[in-house]
């Protein structure tokens, strides 16, 4: 079924719901073994519905940091069919005794693949169509579910360098994903 979340997990043993502030990805690379994660690794995986994420490259090009003034470029990674498709995610509901509880997820990352290279060295994990279903089942053994945190295939994929009005939370329409000039196919 499909719910609204907040993004950034609030894990359920959390005393303080601010933790989610710094908890917005887990690293795909120890996820199982990480207090903040591993409960949610094991039982309440799920899958993160979109049809783009943004990145920053630095503004001196594809390496390094920005020089002083100068903003980071973002960049709208799609797929080159426009089509929606799932990240990996691991969610929790908190309530540490209060009447309102607070639904949570996060987004797991691994290291990027040929296309984001060149943005950026983290990316979401993408999973295809077929590893939905042992993604989900909470039956899946952690075993089996390690080799699906990996890198997307880059083919099929774009990035698109896009306005700087993304860095506004407060701008949110479709401008923020209009490309500015060429994007970076595989």
């Amino acid at each position: 079924h499909l719910e609204l979340r907040r993004w950034g997990l609030v894990p359920f043993w959390a005393k303080d719901p601010k933790i989610g502030n710094r908890l917005i990805n887990a690293r795909a690379e120890g996820v199982e073994q990480k207090p903040s994660f591993r409960t949610a690794f094991r039982r309440h995986r799920c899958l993160v519905p979109a049809d783009g994420f943004y990145e920053w490259a630095p503004a001196n090009g594809f390496s390094g940091s920005a020089p002083a003034g100068r903003r980071k470029q973002p960049f709208y990674i799609r797929r080159s069919d426009a089509q929606v498709f799932a990240m990996a995610g691991l969610y929790e509901t908190w309530h540490a005794g209060q009447a309102d509880e607070i639904a949570s997820f996060t987004i797991l990352t691994t290291d990027a693949n040929a296309l984001l290279q060149k943005i950026h060295a983290r990316m979401p994990v993408i999973l295809d169509a077929r590893s939905w279903k042992p993604w989900l089942d909470p039956k899946t053994p952690a075993s089996e579910l390690q080799p699906l945190l990996v890198p997307a295939d880059p083919a099929g994929f774009e990035a698109v360098p896009v306005t700087t009005l993304v860095n506004s939370p407060a701008v949110d329409e479709p401008r923020c994903r209009e490309p500015i000039r060429d994007s970076i196919e595989r």
